[in-house]
């Protein structure tokens, strides 16, 4: 029987950033790396794979392509509004492997404008209070595919 999967965002999502390298590379241009050579080198990832990864955020509206050399071409990554929204996904991304993976002291601390070290914490816009499973009641949730 094949399998009909439930429609969800989540599965959305991932299809767009879901990749190891795809997070890594988003990793590198929220620290400010932007170019190609520069990502490649610290992310680790093969030139093919991370071209053909930028590619498909650009073409998901994730990332815009900015030339910033005309002889030879060359092009730096830069954030979309869409792209820039995915911060709060990887700075609790991040922590979570801090606290549940990563043996040690975590390898990069932020420090929040207030002066102290940044954890992030997911809270209700309307009412500030910390969101819990516990707290969320689905209003409305797919049902798997007929």
């Amino acid at each position: 029987m094949p399998a009909n999967p439930r429609e969800c965002s989540i599965a959305n999502a991932m299809a767009v950033v879901g990749e190891r390298w795809s997070l890594l590379a988003l990793r590198e241009i929220f620290f400010g790396v932007r170019r190609f050579d520069q990502i490649v080198r610290n992310t680790g990832a093969s030139r093919d794979i991370l071209a053909a990864r930028l590619r498909k955020l650009v073409d998901a509206g994730v990332l815009q392509r900015r030339q910033y050399e005309q002889h030879p071409p060359r092009h730096e990554y830069v954030l979309t509004e869409a792209g820039r929204a995915l911060h709060t996904v990887l700075v609790t991304l991040m922590d979570w492997g801090d606290r549940y993976v990563t043996e040690g002291e975590p390898p990069t601390v932020f420090r929040h404008s207030c002066g102290e070290v940044f954890r992030p914490q997911t809270v209700c816009a309307h009412c500030g209070e910390p969101s819990r499973p516990r707290d969320l009641t689905p209003l409305r949730l797919s049902s798997a595919r007929p």
